[in-house]
């Protein structure tokens, strides 16, 4: 087996919070200043060839920025998987990172011989513009009483029908199972984002709904109802070593039978 650690601005898994807060402030800093870069600088290192390579990871930070999400289900499963994860992947849109499809077409160009595709997406498409501006009104402030925006809802609805064209893609390359996981609550840390709970309900309905209507055999993994704010860290949206380890524990009974 050959791990191929093709990033040069890489990070390895970091586990002193106070390492990592000057990094999450310099990442705000230079997504303002549309920094191409700066996902690779905040993710685990790519992975091209593993011991086992029909079987490819994607996604965002939640599975890039420590890689311990993998690093648990690699643990169960005895065999090393291919890593393509970026922090700052969007379903649409390359500010910092590329696009969640991208990856798939990287990895899929680097091996075509690929029977399940394992990841997240659609949540920084919701969470960057909230950070920042708020400006798909997905913050569901209390006096709203909890009511998620129509405009949010119209937003979220334009992911479905990228989701669903994303799976579609998977599936019309060769892949014969997919397993998308969904998003958990974020709560007040770094950034104010426990006012994104309906968004994050709305959110998930979408992608288990893209899940259920693409033509992949795709499973949704929804971990809401495992993560606390204690499996969150300081920034309020990323998981803690506890949160990983919970969220893999959800993914090992949908992924070990595919191996």
């Amino acid at each position: 087996m050959n791990n191929n650690h093709n990033n040069g601005l890489s990070l390895p898994a970091i586990a002193d919070a106070s390492i990592l807060k000057p990094l999450t402030a310099l990442m705000v800093a230079l997504l303002f200043t549309g920094c191409s870069d700066l996902g690779y600088l905040l993710s685990n290192d790519k992975v091209t060839d593993a011991d086992n390579n029909q079987v490819v990871f994607v996604g965002d930070s939640i599975f890039a920025l420590s890689g311990e999400i993998q690093n648990q289900l690699e643990a169960k499963a005895g065999e090393t998987f291919r890593r393509y994860t970026v922090s700052g992947a969007e379903l649409s849109g390359e500010l910092i990172a590329p696009s969640i499809p991208d990856q798939f077409r990287e990895a899929l160009a680097d091996n075509p011989d690929i029977e399940t595709m394992v990841g997240d997406a659609g949540g920084n498409d919701i969470l960057i513009p909230a950070i920042f501006l708020n400006s798909n009104s997905c913050k569901t402030p209390w006096y709203r009483f909890g009511r998620l925006s129509q405009k949010c809802k119209d937003f979220i609805d334009n992911i479905y029908v990228e989701g669903v064209d994303f799976l579609n893609e998977v599936a019309e390359a060769g892949v014969d199972q997919g397993i998308l996981v969904g998003y958990y609550y974020t709560k007040n840390g770094l950034f104010r984002l426990k006012d994104l709970k309906e968004a994050v309900d709305y959110g998930n309905a979408t992608l288990a709904r893209a899940c259920e209507n693409s033509v992949l055999s795709c499973t949704f993994v929804d971990p809401r109802p495992v993560i606390t704010e204690r499996d969150i860290i300081f920034d309020g949206i990323h998981p803690a070593d506890s949160g990983s380890k919970k969220i893999a524990d959800l993914i090992w009974p949908k992924l070990q039978p595919l191996l």
